[in-house]
């Protein structure tokens, strides 16, 4: 197992204690797998990694052919929490991450050009640019090297996106063709209110946090009936992701979102489009307004411009 993948199983093992204790669960209680999956914004896979943590802990217990159990009580489990093992993999990502945000680093970078500017060796370096590669903020390059994929990171496509998406996202509620989905605006709401309510948000990653945005604007667009509404979302989220990891640091911003997120959500399940698409239009603003600021222009290296996003 690598070192990022058991990180996040002890981070993801702490948020299914979380659940354990805000759920009041009981000894006996069932812990499905795809049920945590949906709540916490994980595949099933990285769910039974925590799970099986868990068990040889002795919180839970793993039966052949039926699952997790749950074998103590909520009420016994509040001084329980699983210390992460520290990471220069994170101190190299997150580095990373900010200077290519500041402009301090071009869009395209070798191997040496990293090892030599971080001082970090190269396991801990190949580990970060995979789990980076991953998260979807770089890629590997053909021949050698590695490239940040296309992001917002100049004022004016900052600002022209959010222009874009205030046009765009709040109009969404207000089609002809708008039908929500009750089961998935449930889970979508129930993944919020873990968040809103999680005791140490700081202790969630980021690419989790990301999938949670991203899904979240994508439902709408999705809900909405028309498939180039939800085809300009998508893009827009691939364009915003290096953005929006620099962006976490502030998780009192992290948790407004998701407050504001859950207004909206309220407003879909009772059937007020129009508020909807209003609280939809006020979130945009905020999101803008609080957005970490990113290198003007002349600061940049010429030829780092992000490419202009494909059709």
């Amino acid at each position: 197992m690598s070192r990022a993948a058991g990180q996040g199983r002890f981070r993801l093992a702490n948020q299914i204690l979380d659940l354990i204790r805000e759920a009041r669960f009981e000894p006996g209680h069932h812990l499905r797998e795809q049920q945590l999956g949906d709540l916490l914004g994980v595949s099933r896979t990285p769910v039974r990694m925590a799970l099986a943590l868990l068990a040889e802990r002795g919180i839970v217990e793993a039966r052949r052919n039926q699952g997790f159990f749950l074998l103590k009580p909520f009420d016994a489990l509040h001084r329980i929490e699983f210390e992460v093992p520290s990471s220069a993999d994170q101190q190299l990502y997150e580095q990373l991450v900010r200077d290519r945000l500041a402009g301090a680093i071009p869009g395209t970078l070798t191997q040496s050009e990293i090892a030599r500017r971080y001082d970090v060796d190269r396991l801990v370096m190949l580990r970060t640019l995979a789990r980076m590669a991953e998260d979807g903020l770089v890629a590997r390059n053909k021949g050698h090297g590695w490239t940040f994929q296309p992001t917002l990171d100049s004022l004016t496509a900052l600002k022209a996106s959010y222009d874009f998406r205030l046009t765009l996202e709040p109009a969404g509620f207000l089609l002809p063709s708008f039908r929500a989905d009750p089961a998935a605006l449930e889970r979508m709401r129930l993944q919020h209110v873990f968040l809103v309510s999680h005791p140490n948000i700081a202790s969630v990653d980021a690419s989790q946090l990301f999938a949670t945005d991203a899904a979240f604007h994508e439902l709408f667009a999705e809900f909405s009936g028309n498939v180039f509404l939800l085809q300009a979302i998508q893009q827009q989220n691939r364009l915003r992701r290096l953005l929006e990891f620099g962006g976490y640091a502030n998780r009192r911003r992290v948790r407004d979102w998701c407050r504001e997120h859950l207004d909206i959500i309220e407003a879909v399940a009772t059937g007020d489009l129009a508020r909807a698409a209003a609280e939809m239009r006020a979130h945009l603003s905020h999101a803008y307004a609080a957005t970490p600021p990113v290198a003007p222009e002349p600061a940049r290296r010429r030829g780092d411009a992000p490419e202009p996003a494909t059709d």
